[in-house]
């Protein structure tokens, strides 16, 4: 079945840098669409960022800090994190999305991973 597993979240000082990963399972992981998605409390789950097939895109309140990569290889997705700010504190989950020819979509999310910022 299809598993999506984050990991590497944590609690670091602000200016720090953290690494979460997505180890992907039970589809093609090289066809699909893979993202970043993050939730603060009292707040809509936002996309971070997204590597499609041969895109990469950020929001704007992480480009420059943020870096999105994957290894087909591996199945697993990456984000690297840099310069970290309170504001980025929140659970960020790793969603894998596939749109056929005839618009059905296969849209498969992780369980999440905790990031805290905070001195």
């Amino acid at each position: 079945q299809v598993q999506l597993v984050e990991s590497g979240g944590g609690l670091v000082q602000p200016g720090g840098s953290l690494r979460l990963s997505c180890a992907a399972s039970g589809f093609t992981f090289s066809s699909y669409a893979m993202s970043w998605y993050r939730q603060a409390p009292g707040k809509e789950r936002e996309l971070v960022a997204t590597s499609g097939i041969g895109s990469i895109t950020y929001a704007d309140s992480v480009k420059g800090r943020f870096a999105i990569s994957r290894d087909n290889a591996k199945n697993t997705l990456y984000l690297q994190m840099n310069s970290l700010k309170p504001e980025d504190t929140a659970v960020y989950y790793c969603n894998a999305l596939f749109t056929t020819f005839y618009s059905k979509k296969y849209d498969y999310w992780g369980q999440g991973t905790q990031v805290t910022v905070s001195s």
